[in-house]
């Protein structure tokens, strides 16, 4: 009897645990399938985003290989981070800034290259202004703007020279360009080229005029960046003044300052820090931006 009732307890236990083990696997099995699902997603549109971002640039970059750096630092940078200070939120925090980075690194790289269009667009229409003055058409024009000229604004043209040649619309291809390169400077050329094409003029003097326009709208703006570069900066010191000591003070007074990171007062002041700073500094650079 006794022999029997050990047989059923054992049996009740191991199926106990063979049911335990199946729940697990099959829990672990979803968990996996989700994680698969959710890479597969985030790798679709990354590749696609980031092919589209470095196409609109004119940069040739594998866009799996981009992928595949930025798992990488996804998984090792936090990890590190974890090592070095034990610290959760510092983890958190380099997790978040691991991910929003490659979009910063993009707005970043596509503002400088509009700066350096918008800057070498008076050239670039001067240029074509003499040589249609020269008897040249506008697609020879263009030509040897595209010849002359350095990158960005070359290769916006010559883009739009192919699109010509392989029979697009000349509104359409406008149109596209104007997309690509989304300033007023830009989109007063367009205008003025879209008008020109329907009731025709002397586009060599529009050409001439527009540029000389933007070349003094180019030099008012440079005048008022140095006049309000004193204010910038002041800004930046500002904001970062508070933090600066705040590091400094945790490596003197370390007993005084932890009570900031390990309180819920402290988190809560941290907060009202955070928001301040972040308040004066667009304060700031409300102040000392100027559109002309």
């Amino acid at each position: 009897m006794d022999i029997i009732i050990n047989f059923s307890v054992n049996t009740s236990f191991y199926l106990a645990i063979g049911s335990v083990f199946l729940m697990v696997a099959c829990l672990w099995f979803l968990v996996l399938k989700k994680a698969t699902a959710a890479l597969e997603n985030y790798k679709e549109t990354f590749t696609s985003t980031a092919s589209s971002n470095m196409s609109d640039m004119f940069m040739s970059f594998d866009a799996n290989q981009m992928f595949m750096i930025n798992l990488g630092a996804i998984v090792v940078l936090p990890l590190l981070t974890w090592l070095l200070t034990r610290d959760i939120p510092a983890t958190l925090g380099m997790l978040g800034l691991i991910i929003i980075l490659p979009s910063l690194f993009y707005r970043s790289m596509r503002k400088q290259r509009l700066k350096r269009f918008e800057a070498q667009l008076p050239d670039g229409l001067v240029m074509i202004s003499g040589a249609m003055r020269a008897g040249a058409s506008l697609s020879i024009a263009l030509e040897s703007l595209v010849k002359e000229q350095p990158a960005p604004l070359s290769q916006e043209f010559e883009l739009f020279l192919k699109e010509q040649r392989l029979g697009v619309e000349f509104e359409e291809s406008l149109k596209k360009m104007e997309q690509r390169i989304p300033i007023p400077d830009f989109s007063m050329l367009v205008t003025a080229l879209l008008i020109n094409r329907e009731v025709g003029g002397n586009l060599a003097e529009t050409m001439e005029t527009l540029g000389e326009t933007l070349r003094r709208k180019g030099m008012m703006e440079g005048k008022i960046q140095s006049l309000t570069a004193q204010g910038k900066l002041q800004g930046i010191v500002m904001t970062g003044l508070p933090i600066l000591l705040g590091v400094l003070l945790n490596f003197i007074e370390p007993e005084a300052m932890s009570k900031l990171w390990t309180t819920t007062v402290g988190y809560m002041v941290l907060v009202v820090i955070v928001i301040m700073e972040m308040l004066g500094y667009f304060m700031i650079s409300k102040i000392t931006s100027i559109d002309v």
